[in-house]
């Protein structure tokens, strides 16, 4: 992938760093500023980890961030606690707030956060994540001029320790990728960050939901030529996965096709 001040994949030339915010910290005497950056995690049925993730994530930012944030949580469609919780954890942080879908529909969510999100960047993390290291590395990348930066679980460096069955799968669906829709990356199921202005027409013109709302994102991001690089993820998930993988693979294949025919056929 490309290096700062270098032409990135599609060949743009760096567009420089945006002009500072002032940064006020959400809750602070001060009134507080647009956020500079929006996180948004995408939720469903996780009663068992989410308020123990968010108030870890919001300590973290707190110790290593100057920056004014918002967390939207995402929730879709959950049967158990979920819903209650996010709204305890909206009411009780002045930075947190919760959308929620009546469906399981990971990619609706998504989308909508994304484009009912406020900040300068946008940050697309996972509960089970939660992974500010990403935040550092792509905060960097997007102030040198970067469009959409990409936390690969495959790219050399990256360090990925779920089961192997799910790192193969992982490969599988990139290869079908590339042969299918001409995908140019190593992953588009990484954790994500992007300058919001620079991606909304993109985000808008999305029409796949679901898990590959997440690959669609990314290669019509190539498509449109804004600046992407990749950066190496480590990734240490916190509980098993909320959903079963070989119940997923019947409707990631039936995505995939509409993914190809809405890609080849309707640009």
């Amino acid at each position: 992938m490309s290096e700062e001040g270098t032409p990135g994949r599609n060949g743009d030339t760096a567009r420089g760093k945006p002009e500072a915010r002032a940064r006020t910290w959400p809750g602070s005497d001060v009134a507080p500023q647009l956020p500079y950056v929006t996180i948004i995690i995408p939720v469903y049925n996780e009663e068992g980890l989410m308020e123990t993730a968010i108030r870890s994530l919001r300590e973290q930012l707190a110790e290593s961030f100057e920056w004014p944030y918002e967390l939207i949580i995402a929730e879709n469609g959950s049967t158990d606690a979920t819903v209650p919780i996010a709204r305890k954890l909206s009411e009780k942080y002045p930075e947190v707030r919760t959308i929620s879908l009546s469906e399981p529909n990971y990619g609706r969510a998504l989308k909508r956060a994304i484009l009912e999100s406020r900040g300068t960047f946008v940050f697309c993390d996972e509960i089970d994540l939660c992974d500010i290291t990403f935040y550092q590395g792509a905060l960097e990348k997007l102030e040198l001029g970067y469009d959409l930066v990409i936390g690969s679980k495959l790219l050399a460096g990256a360090e990925d320790t779920r089961p192997m069955f799910r790192h193969m799968a992982s490969m599988v669906l990139n290869g079908l990728l590339r042969t299918l829709v001409g995908f140019k990356g190593t992953d588009t199921h990484g954790l994500k960050a992007f300058h919001r202005d620079h991606m909304l027409d993109v985000v808008a013109d999305c029409r796949i939901d679901q898990d590959m709302f997440a690959s669609e994102l990314v290669i019509r991001a190539e498509r449109s030529k804004v600046r992407i690089s990749e950066i190496p993820l480590r990734v240490v998930e916190k509980r098993n996965p909320s959903v079963n993988l070989l119940r997923r693979i019947p409707h990631v294949l039936k995505s995939l096709a509409r993914l190809t025919i809405s890609i080849r056929f309707g640009g």
